[in-house]
């Protein structure tokens, strides 16, 4: 099985739910199965739907179905996020590709 390297960073509330398992979320080195989405992550880590509103790929706002290549850094954002801020940050962009 091939696999891929990620940098893994979880914001706000979410990192609260990393910690109680123990599992690191700041610039956190992740090994993955090649073909391994967002979505995949978010439910391998007990996260139930809703609890991540969108996903940051290499800085950049993508959709949770976006395959994750070897190098990537992906963080995960939680719902709540001010307005101005996701704007800001290209999520409302993402929102109206995922409607």
């Amino acid at each position: 099985m091939i696999m891929i390297k990620i940098t893994f960073n979880a914001f706000s509330f979410l990192r609260e739910n990393l910690k109680k398992q123990n599992i690191p979320y700041i610039n956190s080195i992740m090994e993955l199965p090649e073909h391994y989405t967002p979505n995949a992550l978010i439910n391998d880590l007990g996260y139930e739907e809703g609890k991540v509103e969108f996903v940051f790929i290499n800085g950049k706002v993508h959709p949770k179905n976006t395959e994750l290549k070897d190098g990537d850094r992906v963080a995960l954002v939680p719902p709540g996020t001010p307005g101005s801020y996701r704007l800001m940050l290209g999520a409302k962009k993402i929102e109206k590709l995922e409607d």
